[in-house]
């Protein structure tokens, strides 16, 4: 793609960008920033966890994205007793009335949608998590033998609740590594709360007119995926990955507070988050600070914390924080 194509399709981005942000606003208060990585994750064609206490508008930032998106949306409430087949679909026994002869037919389950909601995806079984691991890496579905290839593009943005923990199943690693971003959703502010309270206990409907389309969202990911990255950014998202690794640093206080560091997956979404965080900053190529400014939401969620770092409290954001101020040289 040449710069002049670029630069124009750039600035279209950035104007259906600043509409949606309108749009989301006037059902959305605040959370700009969870939005703006929800925004992200769409255009890197990537998935996100959405982590926080209840109330805090997760499910409808999520379903109100859809609508504006003019994508199709189905929520799926995670439950101890959900099964692979309540999301995957199963194969009824038919009979044809003209013949008599059997057969099976497919019938789909609510995973065949451009926007999946997994509503509480730590609430149900390893067996029902596992269930989502192919639709999230190979975008399709096999039951009995036969692949059944999902909407495209197809997102599954799931949620959690920090707080309760009883009944809940933990995300493997190897599921949390599917996820683009994982993203804190944090309380609202005072004024915020305030205008959420007046909005929601008056006659207020929220709901989003779409203006964008299935087509329009694959194009935009192309774009992502053209813009050209200089090898010295390259570098450094690679060598911020390869610094979370006990095994090749020799930082002690990597070594210490980190069990398991991130895989090469994760220099493959900091650049891609990156890209896209550049288009809509206005910029027609990532530089360093734009793979620093998605690094913890990227990151945070991929590194397994030793015994030591649990007991004296350090957080993946700080080991995060260290490497990106002290470690990683801007090359």
């Amino acid at each position: 793609m040449d710069k002049e194509t670029l630069r124009r399709e750039a600035e279209e981005l950035r104007d259906l960008y600043q509409k949606l942000r309108e749009k989301l606003a006037t059902v959305i208060v605040g959370q700009k920033e969870p939005v703006h990585f929800l925004v992200l994750s769409i255009l890197g064609r990537g998935h996100a966890l959405l982590i926080g206490p209840p109330g805090v508008a997760k499910t409808l930032m999520v379903s109100t994205l859809a609508q504006a998106m003019g994508l199709s949306f189905h929520r799926i409430q995670f439950t101890p007793d959900l099964m692979p087949a309540d999301i995957l679909g199963t194969e009824i026994l038919q009979i044809d009335p003209e013949t008599g002869q059997r057969y099976f037919r497919f019938t789909p389950g609510p995973i065949f949608a451009h926007v999946i909601l997994a509503d509480e995806i730590n609430r149900a079984s390893p067996k029902t998590q596992s269930a989502l691991l192919e639709a999230m890496q190979e975008r399709s579905v096999s039951i009995a033998g036969q692949s059944h290839p999902l909407p495209d593009p197809f997102f599954v943005l799931a949620t959690q609740n920090p707080i309760e923990q009883e009944g809940t199943y933990p995300l493997p690693e190897a599921q949390l590594d599917r996820f683009m971003f994982a993203i804190f959703v944090g309380y609202p502010s005072q004024e915020e709360e305030m205008e959420i309270v007046r909005r929601t206990t008056g006659v207020w409907e929220p709901k989003v007119e779409p203006f964008l389309s299935a087509e329009q969202i694959l194009h935009l990911q192309r774009l992502v995926r053209q813009m050209p990255v200089a090898d010295n950014v390259v570098r450094y998202a690679v060598e911020l990955t390869r610094n979370t690794r006990p095994q090749e640093s020799k930082d002690p206080f990597i070594r210490e507070n980190v069990s398991w560091g991130v895989g090469p997956r994760a220099a493959q979404f900091l650049l891609l988050a990156a890209k896209a965080h550049a288009l809509l900053s206005g910029k027609y190529a990532p530089d360093v600070e734009d793979v620093q400014y998605v690094a913890i939401p990227v990151l945070r969620h991929r590194m397994v914390l030793s015994y030591q770092a649990e007991a004296e409290g350090v957080s993946p954001e700080r080991i995060i924080r260290y490497l990106i101020q002290e470690k990683v040289a801007v090359v």
